[in-house]
């Protein structure tokens, strides 16, 4: 299973560019990739775009809005009118803890301000960035500011993506039991490294990546039983499957069946 990010992405590609970019490689084991929205929709209606949550956190460089934010636990939506551009910088999972050396859970409550996090001018690192002309010289500043804060290799880092490598791969994972009898870790050191990391729980994580299924699965038109679908699962009550799946999806699975 690929991980779904912007949903309905055929029809926003005539609304904006999406563009991402690998880090260098002192950075790779923190950084998963830079990212760069554009778009010109003078003239035009606005465009609202819908992305679903994931495990990560996200430096974002934007015009007066620039600031860290944590793992989101819903869909979001973001609304594109008239022009602009957003610089991106997305962390591995737990890849942003060495930087912070605080629990990443507090990125969910509310996001943080640069100057909160590394002590700098918010708005001069935006203004310096958002004033280049090409996505190498943005990353190239991006670098700058980051590889003189570079922290030492992390092992809970890669234990971490592990996990969740081992959770997207693998559809029957569906409860934090599973994972700690294949990886042989102990349930509470996995809850606590998460919180501390990730800033959300395995449990989370795994229902993510599991509605995630779901949702391809009713795309391809792979089912139409409900039912069967909660219960593969892991959910007792198709109600509250119904309930998470708009919660992370934005849709219900009828809606969501209906609009594909």
């Amino acid at each position: 299973m690929k991980p779904m990010g912007v949903l309905k992405i055929a029809e926003g590609k005539s609304k904006f560019t999406l563009t991402r970019h690998a880090p260098s490689d002192a950075l790779r084991p923190f950084i998963k990739h830079y990212w760069i929205v554009a778009w010109d929709l003078r003239g035009q209606e606005p465009y609202l775009q819908h992305v679903v949550p994931n495990p990560c956190v996200n430096l974002v460089i934007e015009p007066g809005k620039t600031a860290i934010y944590g793992a989101s636990t819903q869909k979001f939506s973001y609304f594109l009118q008239d022009h602009g551009l957003v610089f991106g910088i997305k962390f591995h999972p737990g890849g942003f803890y060495p930087f912070l050396k605080q629990p990443v859970s507090q990125l969910s409550t509310q996001p943080h301000r640069l100057c909160d996090v590394f002590g700098v001018d918010d708005s001069h690192i935006e203004q310096q960035i958002l004033a280049q002309d090409s996505d190498e010289q943005r990353i190239a500043l991006a670098e700058q500011f980051l590889l003189p804060k570079l922290p030492q290799p992390d092992e809970n880092v890669t234990l971490i993506n592990a996990i969740i490598d081992r959770i997207i791969t693998d559809p029957n994972i569906t409860k934090v039991d599973q994972v700690c009898e294949q990886l042989f870790i102990n349930k509470r050191k996995l809850q606590r490294i998460f919180d501390q990391y990730v800033g959300v729980t395995p449990k989370w994580v795994i229902k993510l990546y599991r509605l995630q299924n779901a949702a391809e699965a009713l795309e391809q038109g792979q089912h139409r039983d409900l039912a069967q679908l909660s219960a593969e699962l892991g959910y007792y009550d198709q109600s509250h499957f119904i309930k998470d799946f708009k919660t992370i999806i934005g849709k219900t699975p009828v809606e969501y069946t209906s609009a594909t």
